[in-house]
């Protein structure tokens, strides 16, 4: 069930990288908003390694 909190973000992508998207996701056992979610935190993490952490304000959770 989709949690009314979470904010939406749709993205268009070319046949052949939604193919790949789904292929690699499909290997990992993630689905292919499981890994997108997974890469998106992954390259949170590396930036926040390099550049310090990011600070959630309390304003934008709306």
């Amino acid at each position: 069930m989709r949690n009314k909190n979470n904010k939406h973000l749709g993205i268009e992508v070319d046949p052949e990288l939604h193919y790949k998207l789904r292929f690699i996701s499909k290997y990992y056992g993630r689905s292919a908003n499981g890994h997108i979610l997974y890469l998106i935190r992954q390259s949170i993490k590396e930036f926040e390694a390099q550049e310090g952490a990011i600070k959630f304000p309390a304003d934008e959770s709306k």
